[in-house]
């Protein structure tokens, strides 16, 4: 249950228990939801789902990953478009559903990018990317829309342009295993191909906010720590 962070911890502990190491990390889980209503910590539901959680699942799960490891984050091309607002996320008098899965994914684009970046900051040889799967009707992350929304994602799995979800799990099959992207980190791939997110997921001071308020909210100790000027040295390389 991601709308629950004792759950995602009881997760991440489940994790450890069966295994003495991960290879791979996929946050994938996700959804777009019909009504806002807060859970968990008091955060709206699609935020806290599609990136409070799993931000709360890595940062658990950091000391589990082996060398040369890879973290990767289904993100969404529904990013573009969409700014960084910290403040929209503790209400839901004024909720679209659209609107904050959309914010949602630019959360999930930045937060690979971040993870990425104190990856390396700390000296952990493990990567971290995101990706846009396509458009995928099939997937149902719609299901919780009304009932004539979610008939007309089925009608549309037919349109031209949008993806099977074989094709969808090829897209993120490539990123988490292939051969040709292991040495990739701090990215955004579409199409099996790298590319540049929206400006608004370039930006490392939103990046660098987003990671410690994300840590506010759940009430943790912000993971991997870094000197705050790392970023703006990065940027200036």
């Amino acid at each position: 249950d991601f709308t629950d962070p004792d759950a995602v911890r009881e997760l991440a502990a489940a994790t450890r228990d069966w295994s003495d190491g991960l290879d791979l990390l996929v946050n994938n889980a996700g959804g777009l939801f019909r009504d806002g209503r807060l859970v968990g910590p008091g955060i709206e539901q699609t935020f806290h789902v599609n990136h409070l959680a799993p931000y709360l699942l890595t940062a658990e799960l950091l000391d589990h990953l082996r060398e040369g490891a890879r973290v990767v984050t289904t993100a969404s091309d529904a990013h573009r478009g969409a700014s960084l607002d910290l403040s929209q996320v503790r209400d839901t008098e004024d909720y679209s559903g659209m609107a904050a899965y959309s914010h949602s994914k630019l959360a999930n684009v930045l937060f690979a990018s971040e993870l990425a970046h104190r990856l390396e900051a700390t000296g952990q040889r493990v990567t971290s990317n995101s990706l846009h799967p396509g458009f995928i009707p099939g997937s149902q992350f719609g299901r919780f829309l009304p009932g004539p929304l979610t008939s007309l994602f089925r009608l549309i799995g037919a349109v031209p342009g949008t993806s099977s979800v074989a094709d969808g799990a090829a897209e993120l099959l490539h990123v988490a295993v292939a051969d040709d992207t292991a040495d990739h980190s701090g990215e955004y791939f579409s199409g099996q191909q790298p590319v540049p997110p929206a400006p608004a997921a370039r930006d490392p001071d939103a990046a660098t906010r987003l990671w410690r308020h994300s840590a506010e909210m759940l009430g943790i100790d912000e993971p991997l720590p870094v000197g705050s000027d790392t970023r703006a040295a990065d940027s200036a390389a």
